[in-house]
């Protein structure tokens, strides 16, 4: 979308020709690449761009995809990708980041709306250090999508002092990300501190009778901590992105507009 107000503004004050402005429009609502259908669009609709699931494509129709998306100036993201085609793709495109932690391929869009200092933080927490995979998805996802990121890991409730001495600094969030295994805890207990909302990301970390998450997904979805919303196991990315829409919402009153600027 910033491509295209920009491309706007540009021939109105005759710095670009109409040639130009109908060969961007061509590819809008999306662009058949014959294996995918790259959705331009979805900025126009969501204030936020496409992003690429990268398992089970190979790097090279990755590629083609990102190469595809580029061109409309739209934030980059690839999430779950292995290291290998993250350094292939990253040949042809050197100006992209990867996070082997997150397992994310990215490239931030330019800053827009109010400064970065300025914003109501998404704050991620983790309940364990082995949780850091995870958090760290929802985490650069958030920023890539155009949020200020605070991280407070391995703040879990076996030793509840640590979370309790963040109080200060947790009163200062737009919306928390709680990323969580064994038995799933943490997210009824930020609730319980925090006034704003709480999105709960269970994991697949724990012993045998934690069943890969399915122990913490349902101890998240019977908390008692009112607003408090749960997403699937292991799902940094779907955590990052609704909180980066909160985000977006809860910051919007300080940009003087009726929405978050997205991207």
């Amino acid at each position: 979308m910033d491509r295209l107000i920009e491309l706007l503004k540009a021939y109105k004050d005759g710095a670009a020709d109409l040639d130009d402005v109908v060969a961007f429009v061509r590819r809008l609502p999306f662009e058949n690449l014959d294996f995918a259908r790259v959705d331009h669009h979805r900025t126009l609709r969501r204030g936020y761009p496409e992003v690429v699931y990268g398992e089970n494509k190979d790097a090279s129709q990755i590629l083609r995809i990102l190469q595809a998306m580029e061109k409309t100036g739209a934030p980059l993201l690839v999430t779950r990708l292995d290291r290998e085609k993250a350094e292939e793709i990253c040949r042809v495109m050197g100006d992209l980041q990867y996070d082997a932690t997150a397992r994310v391929l990215y490239r931030k869009a330019p800053a827009r709306g109010i400064p970065e200092e300025q914003r109501r933080p998404v704050q991620v927490l983790s309940a364990g250090s082995s949780d850091m995979a995870v958090a760290e998805e929802a985490a650069v996802t958030a920023e890539v999508l155009g949020q200020r990121v605070q991280r407070f890991y391995d703040v879990g409730v076996a030793g509840l002092h640590r979370l309790l001495n963040l109080l200060d600094e947790l009163d200062q969030a737009a919306v928390y990300v709680v990323v969580a295994g064994m038995e799933g805890a943490l997210p009824s207990v930020v609730a319980g501190l925090v006034a704003r909302p709480v999105i709960a990301v269970p994991t697949s970390i724990g012993y045998g009778a934690s069943f890969k998450g399915i122990a913490s997904l349902l101890g998240m979805l019977n908390s008692c901590a009112p607003g408090v919303a749960v997403v699937n196991i292991d799902n940094g990315f779907g955590a990052g992105y609704l909180a980066s829409m909160i985000a977006d919402m809860a910051n919007a009153p300080l940009q003087g507009g009726s929405g978050g600027s997205g991207t």
